[in-house]
């Protein structure tokens, strides 16, 4: 089992950042591929960002590339996901998500890929 807890969302204006970070405990030892998700208000889940701990590639959504970089701490078992150039589009909740197995590509944008999920974090950004 895999135990996730994202920290780092609040209000921000348009055009300024925040950095998501997500705790990671239990059997990190296993874990390979970790993404980033979002679910802004009355819409579904999407994939923003996901990341092959083994490997180091990653993916973006075509909506937030060259704004937002995940990156790990493999060290610390920290997940992370630094959001510039913010959008009023950007608000919802981010959720953290992990699985022992990676998929290529897109595929690590995808909510069938993830096993495990954290709580979310709150972001609103505002225009």
């Amino acid at each position: 089992q895999v135990q996730l807890v994202e920290s780092g969302g609040g209000s921000v204006e348009a055009g300024g950042s925040l950095r998501l970070s997500c705790a990671a405990s239990g059997a990190t030892f296993s874990r390979r591929c970790m993404g980033w998700f979002r679910q802004g208000p009355g819409k579904g889940r999407e994939g923003v960002a996901g990341i092959d701990s083994r490997s180091g590639s990653t993916y973006y959504a075509e909506s937030v590339k060259g704004r937002f970089t995940i990156s790990e701490d493999n060290v610390k078992n920290t997940l992370f996901l630094q959001m510039n150039s913010l959008k009023p589009e950007d608000t919802g909740t981010y959720y953290c998500a992990a699985h022992f197995s990676c998929y290529d590509g897109s595929a690590k944008l995808e909510t069938w890929a993830y096993k495990f999920w954290g709580q979310g974090t709150q972001v609103a950004v505002s225009s």
